[in-house]
């Protein structure tokens, strides 16, 4: 049994009323719970953390790696954007992680083109609503099993 972290980034607890034409209509806890049962169905043990500030998410992923976390699912939100803290903790703790996103934020402005977290991901999974996140999770256990 492995440990798999998801961790959500700024303002994805608004999901489900935040502009639905362009993040859908799920709720986070529609997400998470579709997450929770599929990973807990495999056999693994599934954490997860929303934060909307920086410090939180660094803080969490510290932790990871002395909790037995052995993969995760990052959407960062905006911090992609912005957060080399973020990038920083992701390289330091060296598990391997995927990049979730919702929207597909080269479709978007030219500020979302550019992720500090690609490069050091798995994969990155964007553009598919809800389903991101479940493609990213098929991903992850395939590679746990």
């Amino acid at each position: 049994m492995a440990k798999l972290l998801v961790l959500h980034g700024p303002n994805l607890n608004l999901l489900g009323s935040r502009e639905p034409e362009v993040y859908g209509h799920a709720t986070l806890a529609d997400i998470d719970a579709d997450l929770r049962q599929r990973t807990v169905a495999a056999g693994h043990s599934y954490d997860s953390l929303q934060a909307n500030a920086e410090h939180v998410l660094v803080e969490r992923i510290q932790a990871a790696r002395e909790d037995g976390t052995a993969l995760v699912l990052i959407n960062p939100a905006a911090f992609t954007h912005t957060s080399v803290a973020i990038r920083d903790a992701l390289a330091a703790v060296a598990i391997p992680f995927f990049e979730v996103h919702l929207s597909n934020p080269h479709r978007r402005e030219p500020f979302r083109h550019t992720s500090y977290f690609s490069d050091l991901a798995l994969g990155v999974v964007c553009g598919f609503g809800a389903d991101s996140y479940r493609y990213a999770l098929d991903a992850a256990l395939k590679r746990l099993a």
